[in-house]
């Protein structure tokens, strides 16, 4: 996916690479384009990917569909085609489908409608088979070091639907289930030690079957839940799991409120952005994948995905989305923005742990392509005290 996103940046900075710009297709543009990538946990990427943007007949982007063919020089070549489609209120259709020459799978599907039934409802479903061989673990708390990198293959399930109502125009309340299967965790891709045999008696090692409830408060004033450039937006949960798998320790909840603020120049194009997360996980035996970790595309971008793992979390990132170029390519308007940003946190176990000195500062940079109202393509990359870290995705950080 990184890849994925890395591309249609460089598609939407290079229009000369159009192929068919006279096509009797005319609301369809192809770009065969090389992609390379780089991430500090999944290797170096080298391929192809030939991505279509499809619009209907009023300029609006519909379709993205983007076969790919990559080597990476830990699972070696993966083929990936992806799906998305793109409807008025912000409904959004998502699929993958990807095949790795080395352990790799993934397969993946997701729908949503923030706006169903006329606005009073938002609705969304998902379910997701893989197996990612490059996850990292290094052991639970804030101290943890390079030393102390272990590698496994999480192969698993996934499946949740959520439906929520709508108490006025920015307030929603919302219910949620969630399935989750991990199976026995496998090793992985890399020459690292195993994960299990480092650290056997970590909880979730053998597996889990989790089945979770949630309820959820959303408060949100941005003027676009895509790509808003003004508002802010609250988000609160509660979530109770129950952990069939044998042995656990089968009940514990999870807790989270995020805070979101925007603060947009009067031309809007500088527009910084504040975002606050405090996270809790109350119970005992918790596998160590439904903890709270830092570390990845959305916190703390400087270093590897779940690099610090606790019970606890508390983060503050702090991002300034500078507008640079605006330019109608394919048949659709792109705007462009580099965004500077510092991101710090830091997990622990109770709040008696909490420290100053325990707390991480990633400071970088980030490149965004952007097709209003429903596209966003991002590169960023940031630092830490363990090197450099880039990440890509489909959507804001935050």
């Amino acid at each position: 996916m990184r890849c994925l996103v890395a591309i249609l940046l460089l598609v939407l900075l290079g229009n000369h690479c159009l192929l068919f710009p006279d096509s009797v297709w005319a609301d369809t543009r192809y770009f065969p384009i090389p992609a390379v990538g780089s991430s500090k946990n999944d290797g170096n990427d080298a391929g192809l990917i030939v991505p279509a943007l499809i619009t209907d007949p009023d300029g609006d982007l519909k379709y993205i569909v983007a076969p790919m063919v990559i080597y990476n020089t830990i699972v070696g070549t993966r083929g990936t085609l992806n799906l998305f489609r793109y409807d008025p209120g912000g409904r959004e259709l998502r699929a993958v489908a990807s095949w790795s020459e080395k352990i790799e799978r993934r397969f993946q599907f997701s729908y949503v409608d923030p706006a169903f039934s006329n606005g009073r409802y938002s609705v969304g479903v998902s379910a997701a088979h893989f197996k990612n061989a490059t996850v990292r673990f290094f052991g639970l708390g804030p101290t943890t070091t390079l030393d102390d990198q272990t590698n496994y293959t999480a192969p698993e399930t996934r499946a949740n639907w959520k439906f929520g109502v709508y108490a006025n125009e920015v307030t929603q309340i919302a219910v949620s289930q969630r399935f989750r299967y991990m199976q026995s965790i496998q090793r992985g891709a890399t020459d690292l030690p195993f994960t299990a045999s480092i650290f056997p008696t970590v909880s979730g090692v053998q597996g889990a079957t989790i089945l979770g409830e949630r309820i959820s408060f959303f408060y949100d004033t941005r003027n676009n839940l895509v790509t808003p450039t003004d508002g802010m937006s609250i988000m609160a949960y509660a979530e109770m799991n129950h952990n069939f798998h044998q042995g656990a320790k089968p009940l514990y909840s999870r807790y989270e409120v995020e805070i979101k603020k925007m603060f947009a120049s009067e031309s809007k194009r500088a527009i910084l952005v504040i975002r606050g997360d405090l996270q809790a996980t109350i119970g005992t035996d918790v596998p160590f994948y439904e903890l709270s970790s830092l570390g990845g595309q959305n916190n703390l971008r400087g270093y590897g995905v779940d690099r610090y793992v606790d019970k606890q979390l508390l983060a503050l990132s702090i991002e300034e989305r500078i507008h640079v170029l605006r330019t109608r390519l394919a048949g659709v308007t792109a705007d462009f923005e580099i965004a500077p940003f510092l991101d710090t946190g830091q997990v622990f176990n109770s709040y008696k742990d909490v420290s100053f000195k325990d707390y991480r500062i990633t400071p970088g940079v980030g490149f965004r392509g952007i097709i209003r109202p429903n596209v966003v393509g991002r590169i960023d990359y940031g630092y830490s005290r363990e090197g450099g870290a880039v990440f890509a995705g489909l959507d804001f950080p935050y």
